[in-house]
């Protein structure tokens, strides 16, 4: 007699299992929006352009005064930093039937990527301003963005010319040591070099909680935070066979960057979310958005060092469907 088996085949009990759980996608760490470390402390009153105002110090006297004849008295000068704010949102509308089909709670996952996408747009928005700062080097001697070819890696070099730089501008420390944003790419060119003088085993931490998020050390006085959020200019030097990415790295120190934001109608440093009215007959199209009023500009330009490279991977990256922008 045949042996008779009961297969899946035999039975509508075996169906696809889902887990419950909605994950989002790879995100990168957001770190440009911290780096705002002026901001208005005596506001006087709302507005969306807020100015920041800057004593300017006296020209040094050094030449002897005479005994008998008075001094000509001088002039003292200020100058103003003008952040301009606009207004930054996004929205999401889910429908009654995909509320009500949806095996997943959706207002869960619209919560989460409406939260990240406030968060990744506006980080975007100050990454812009940073990355448009007027003090640029450029890697190997080139004199230019476009210029840039193989092997204008960044080198230890760079990074000593821009601790002295910063020090020769009288920009303070971050606790002792400036600060830099360096993409893995470029990361990759410094740790590779070799020889007397290069990268070496940076400082070892006597307390877990003095590294910052993304921390690959410390070298020439500069705590290094690796991101792949750090700009990057797509085919941006032409000098090379073929196009090649051109990578920013950014150096700095105290009061570099400022951050202005609306301090009316529930707005303030972060964005906040906004449910939107359900306008429909029959209530079933839902919105809701973040919205934020903020501004950005450079504070103090000789606190931002910004140098460009290309890196020796360039070509060899994967480089994800992610918005890393």
């Amino acid at each position: 007699m045949a042996f008779v088996t009961t297969q899946t085949a035999n039975l509508n009990y075996i169906q696809t299992a889902y887990d419950l759980m909605a994950r989002a996608a790879l995100r990168p760490e957001l770190f440009f929006d911290q780096l705002a470390d002026v901001k208005p402390t005596r506001q006087d009153k709302p507005g969306l352009v807020v100015t920041f105002q800057i004593q300017n110090d006296l020209a040094t006297a050094t030449s002897p005064i005479s005994e008998s004849v008075d001094i000509t008295p001088v002039a003292i000068s200020s100058s103003q930093i003008v952040v301009t704010l606009a207004e930054y949102g996004n929205a999401i509308v889910t429908t009654g039937k995909v509320r009500a089909g949806s095996f997943v709670d959706i207002d869960e996952v619209v919560a989460n990527v409406l939260g990240y996408n406030a968060a990744v747009s506006i980080d975007s928005v100050a990454r812009a301003v940073v990355a448009a700062g007027t003090n640029v080097n450029y890697s190997g001697g080139a004199s230019s963005r476009a210029t840039l070819n193989n092997p204008d890696y960044l080198s230890a070099y760079d990074v000593r010319l821009a601790t002295a730089t910063l020090r020769t501008n009288n920009v303070p420390t971050v606790n002792g040591s400036y600060w830099s944003f360096v993409h893995p790419a470029a990361a990759f060119d410094l740790r590779s070099q070799t020889g007397s003088g290069t990268w070496r085993t940076p400082k070892e931490y006597s307390q877990p909680g003095e590294i910052w998020t993304g921390e690959i050390g410390e070298f020439e006085g500069v705590r290094f935070i690796e991101t792949p959020r750090a700009p990057e200019f797509a085919g941006a030097s032409s000098s090379a066979s073929s196009p090649a990415d051109v990578f920013a790295t950014l150096f700095g120190g105290v009061q570099a960057f400022a951050k202005a934001h609306s301090i009316v109608d529930g707005n303030g440093p972060d964005p906040h979310i906004v449910p939107g009215p359900v306008t429909d007959t029959l209530r079933r199209f839902v919105p809701i958005g973040w919205y934020q009023i903020v501004g950005y500009s450079v504070f103090r330009q000789p606190a931002l060092l910004r140098v460009e490279s290309v890196s020796s991977i360039d070509a060899a990256l994967t480089i994800p469907s992610i918005d890393n922008s």
